[in-house]
């Protein structure tokens, strides 16, 4: 079957169309058919449906049209924005001096994390295992966010993943900033002047020759966090505005 509306293809079965929303019956009944001599430009335009632009692509992937969502369960998500918009801003706010990701509780949360990827990288040589404990920190999250975005096709719960991804960021930029002063707490209740080669990003930075760049690379890392902040406030908003439009339409119908 072909919907008459944006020509993709649909089961036989379809009572709305999972591209448009067109409720197929009705758009029969107004004399839109799929039948008849239209048939091969309406194979036509099926093919191109089928071929969509990089930007249709962009759109279908970042925004893809939920099945029906129940009401309560849109309400849950919209609850959980206000959360990370609220909570969020405080991310977005806070100086990266005062090491406010750090003394979150979402810390606690990336910590394990965090030392699992110095384990994991532990087999590729000592830098890799290093630095494994912040690519570790980064992974989980980033996983997450494709594993919905791609296989789950859930756009809002990828733009809370990318939201995390941020907020890790923010967690990492302080360690870095630290690389020469060596004052932040660190795991075991030592500073990385107690304990010598204990400082992740001394040792990274040391060993690239760039111990003197400390401040700005973590300044680099935080602006990158919160652009990707922003970004996934932005995407989960559209999800939500998508979501509700659907909703909304339905109830018409």
């Amino acid at each position: 079957m072909i919907c008459p509306k944006c020509h993709a293809e649909q089961p036989a079965d379809t009572v709305e169309c999972g591209r448009c929303g067109i409720v197929i019956a009705k758009a029969k009944t107004a004399g839109e058919t799929i039948a008849g001599p239209t048939d091969v430009s309406i194979s036509a335009k099926a093919d191109e449906a089928e071929n969509p632009t990089l930007r249709e692509a962009a759109i279908e992937l970042f925004l893809p049209r939920d099945g029906e969502i129940p009401p309560f369960y849109l309400a849950w998500r919209s609850l959980v924005y206000v959360v990370l918009l609220v909570w969020g801003w405080q991310f977005l706010a806070a100086p990266l001096e005062t090491n406010y990701a750090g003394e979150s509780f979402l810390h606690n949360i990336n910590l394990p994390f965090h030392e699992a990827g110095h384990l994991v990288f532990s087999p590729l040589g000592r830098f890799l295992t290093v630095l494994g404990g912040t690519l570790g920190q980064l992974l989980i999250p980033a996983i997450c966010t494709y594993v919905l975005l791609v296989q789950t096709r859930d756009a809002f719960g990828a733009a809370v993943g990318l939201w995390w991804v941020a907020e890790n960021l923010m967690d990492i930029a302080p360690y870095v900033n630290d690389a020469r002063a060596r004052d932040l707490m660190l795991l075991g209740g030592v500073t990385g002047k107690d304990v010598e080669d204990y400082h992740d990003w001394e040792y990274i930075l040391g060993s690239l020759g760039w111990l003197p760049y400390d401040h700005r690379l973590a300044h680099l890392v935080q602006q990158l966090g919160i652009i990707l902040m922003l970004f996934s406030l932005a995407w989960g908003a559209a999800s939500l505005y998508q979501q509700f439009k659907s909703l909304d339409i339905k109830k018409r119908l």
